[in-house]
């Protein structure tokens, strides 16, 4: 393996590592240790870099980032936020005199994230910071930090990573990382055996929590083909390499409740790194993604060799863990409607940010006069595949919009599902949960607030 990218704005290249080494591991056992491992499975954000590459600055998890996904990248740590003379950032500065650090663990990742942020001009700083996890000194005087330093100008040096990247020649890199589509094809043909890893966020797992040998590896990063959206005739075409946060963008304001569901999936680290093909080939029943797809009548797009085929969305999980993808096949890409004024997504889970949903909801009901016409229900955790509410659906189609209908629609949801026990939530409660989220929906479409956010006593 040959990999080049530059480090706090010095080129370095990298040879003979394994191409599933972290980027953590390989910093801290060269001596910068400011970046940290807590959780190591990118959930608490001690580990956070920067990342540049042609598109712009991101932040993201170095503990679930292998080191050929930062070929031909530019790399900030902590180290690398203050600048070339040790002038300190003004997120630095702020920090210091908010008082925003107590013992300091989870100091740099909260530094790293607020400086990508700012240099993104991004003030949203819940958002920004929700993925970064701090037991000892509370939110409170970061989040002032970070509005404390939101009209400082951005520092030079951090500005100078993007232009670096148009001008860092790279070469080629030592393991198979496919520029498009069909190369990536032909060798999964062949190499039908082989790991896919487009983000990492769940593949990271596999080698830090389960200490697997992903052997043979290919690093979809560089696959641009895969990376686009597109409208036609109504629909939006969503390539499989298309990050979480790019289609959350997208559907924000064409369907602004799914879009409100995206930016509470994971955090911003994650959504930055984890695509929405992975998202669906990956198979987890509480993947966020699948419900609110299926409810669209999305269609998945898949290609094995030179061949292409379509089905629903719905009809690709088979059971858990198990889908309709044959030896050698890859996710494509999905397709669904461009807009659908009715879709409702309700993500139920423990913390309100960055956490795993018990249940996720999705309702998708058509009705003229009074009437319904049509109607997709699907949901994740509760069963081993994402799944419609078909007999929900049933006790719906054909009879009028009325409370009274959709009450035996959430009765009837109780032979759709027979929900598991497990550390996020008893059957019991998520049952009870998706029957309320139908009755949940019927407000929502007749104008009563229902969200937390929007509730007041």
């Amino acid at each position: 393996m040959s990999i080049a990218f530059l480090l706090n704005g010095t080129p370095v290249r990298i040879e003979g590592e394994a191409p599933t080494r972290t980027l953590l591991d390989w910093l801290r056992s060269g001596g910068l240790t400011g970046t940290k491992e807590g959780c190591n499975e990118g959930d608490c954000g001690a580990c956070t870099v920067m990342v540049t590459d042609a598109s712009g600055s991101k932040a993201l998890n170095a503990c679930i980032l292998f080191l050929p996904q930062l070929h031909g990248k530019a790399v900030r740590t902590v180290e690398g936020i203050s600048g070339p003379k040790g002038e300190m950032h003004p997120v630095q500065v702020a920090m210091v005199s908010h008082h925003g650090s107590q013992c300091g663990f989870c100091t740099p990742g909260f530094v790293v994230s607020m400086a990508v942020a700012h240099l993104n001009g991004d003030r949203a700083h819940d958002d920004a910071l929700a993925g970064n996890l701090c037991r000892c000194t509370g939110y409170a005087p970061i989040i002032r930090a970070a509005e404390a330093a939101a009209g400082e100008a951005v520092p030079e040096w951090m500005k100078a990573d993007r232009a670096a990247v148009a001008e860092f020649a790279a070469g080629e890199a030592g393991v198979f990382r496919p520029a498009d589509s069909d190369a990536l094809a032909d060798w999964y043909l062949a190499n039908p055996d082989a790991v896919l890893v487009a983000g990492a966020t769940d593949v990271g797992l596999w080698v830090t929590k389960q200490l697997r040998d992903l052997t043979p590896v290919a690093f979809l990063n560089g696959v641009k083909d895969l990376q686009g959206i597109e409208v036609q005739g109504g629909q939006l075409h969503v390539g499989a390499c298309v990050t979480i946060d790019a289609l959350r963008e997208a559907v924000a304001e064409r369907m602004p409740s799914f879009g409100e569901m995206l930016r509470r999936y994971a955090s911003v680290q994650v959504r930055n790194a984890a695509t929405i093909g992975g998202n669906i080939a990956n198979g987890s029943p509480i993947g966020d993604g699948p419900p609110a797809l299926i409810a669209l009548g999305a269609t998945l797009h898949l290609r094995r060799g030179d061949e292409m085929r379509s089905m629903p969305l719905e009809d690709f999980f088979i059971e858990y863990r198990k889908q309709d993808r044959m030896p050698g096949e890859f996710v494509a890409g999905v397709s669904f409607p461009e807009r659908a004024d009715a879709l409702r997504c309700y993500k139920i889970s423990k913390r309100f940010d960055q956490d795993i949903s018990a249940v996720c909801g999705c309702f998708n009901v058509t009705v003229e006069d009074g009437r319904v016409i049509e109607a997709r229900i699907a949901f994740g955790g509760m069963a081993g595949v994402p799944k419609r509410a078909a007999m929900a659906e049933a006790a719906l189609v054909g009879r009028d919009w009325t409370e009274a209908t959709v009450e035996a629609a959430a009765e009837a949801m109780a032979g759709d599902f027979t929900p598991m026990t497990d550390m996020r939530a008893s059957a019991g409660y998520r049952m009870l949960t998706a029957q309320n989220l139908m009755r949940r929906y019927f407000q929502d479409l007749n104008g009563t607030p229902v969200s937390v956010l929007e509730v007041t006593a």
